[in-house]
């Protein structure tokens, strides 16, 4: 899939919030930048600058352009969105203000294991995954929910520390 695809299928999952449309698209832009080798990293290093400084200082989105994310991210309100470059998202997942994915124990460069969401998990706002923990394809994390270990796939999650209270019914 080309890159203008995955911006178009990221546009698309954020109708009606033009400033997730916004974000992603300056957010997968910089991916291409980052990603097209040495010249294109030189004559983009600008675009980068301007990216870190208004999404992730001003708008308060610290999703890297190297964290790897699938197709159609949806982002609510975004603010205190903080997630570590090492992450993994899956297609369709949504992602709402106030939650980290992040690493649980940071050794001395910070090379701590980093958490691998599955496609189409809903992500409470407040939530809080650490470390090199899986979360399953269609699982709805709930908000304020503290993650440290595997989440099966279509699990519902709740509490702190998070604990499963059903399975979703998933009719693909």
């Amino acid at each position: 899939m080309s890159a203008i695809e995955t911006i178009l299928q990221d546009w698309s999952a954020n109708r009606r919030n033009p400033k997730a449309q916004l974000f992603l698209a300056s957010f997968r832009l910089a991916q291409m930048i980052r990603n097209g080798g040495r010249i294109s990293f030189i004559l983009g290093v600008p675009y980068l600058l301007f990216h870190r400084i208004f999404f992730e200082w001003l708008w308060g989105i610290e999703l890297p352009w190297g964290t790897k994310v699938g197709k159609g991210l949806r982002i609510f309100h975004g603010v205190g969105l903080v997630v570590n470059d090492r992450s993994i998202i899956g297609e369709g997942v949504i992602l709402r203000h106030c939650t980290t994915l992040g690493v649980k124990e940071t050794g001395e460069f910070g090379t701590g294991e980093a958490p691998k969401i599955g496609n189409y998990v809903d992500i409470g706002s407040n939530t809080v995954i650490l470390g090199g923990v899986t979360v399953g394809d269609y699982a709805v994390i709930g908000a304020g929910a503290v993650i440290v270990e595997d989440i099966p796939d279509g699990a519902i999650v709740v509490g702190n520390p998070g604990r499963i209270i059903k399975y979703r019914v998933v009719n693909l």
